[in-house]
């Protein structure tokens, strides 16, 4: 990795609004791999070789985030990490660092609502289907709003 890359600075600080758009990207386009927490706990992840680290611990936290943001910008040869963002600089990438930064220190109530941002197959989405049409014994949402009417 070029000096200048391992030495980049983050353009963006970590405001609230900043990590909410990294913790919204992070859970549709990274925690198949890397789980909501970043433990790299998933079904994929524990497949992988090597496996994707915990990016709490201090492996990658001890990163810097230039580092940090050229991994996740030109991914890592010979691993399950691919290249992420557009050829030129990208904010979203320099947006996951500070994201990763904020992992260690996560709580419960972040992972849980990051699963509504979670990619979900098409049996997943049936089974949700299913699930809902059971609980509404039968009925579709639009049948319901026809009988409140």
């Amino acid at each position: 990795m070029p000096a200048s890359e391992r030495d980049a600075k983050n353009p963006f600080a970590p405001t609230a609004e900043v990590l909410g758009e990294a913790r919204t990207h992070f859970a549709n386009h990274c925690a198949t791999c890397h789980g909501n927490d970043g433990s790299g706990k998933t079904e994929i992840g524990q497949n992988l070789y090597p496996r994707p680290p915990d990016m709490r611990q201090p492996q990658t936290q001890n990163l810097t985030d230039g580092q940090m943001y050229y991994v996740i910008h030109n991914g890592v040869r010979l691993t399950g990490m691919p290249a992420w963002g557009d050829p030129d600089k990208d904010d979203d990438s320099w947006k996951l660092v500070l994201f990763i930064r904020h992992l260690p220190q996560m709580h419960p109530e972040e992972i849980k609502e990051m699963e509504q941002f979670n990619p979900k197959s098409a049996m997943d989405l049936s089974e949700e289907k299913d699930e809902r049409l059971f609980l509404n014994e039968g009925k579709t949402p639009e049948m319901n709003q026809k009988k409140r009417h």
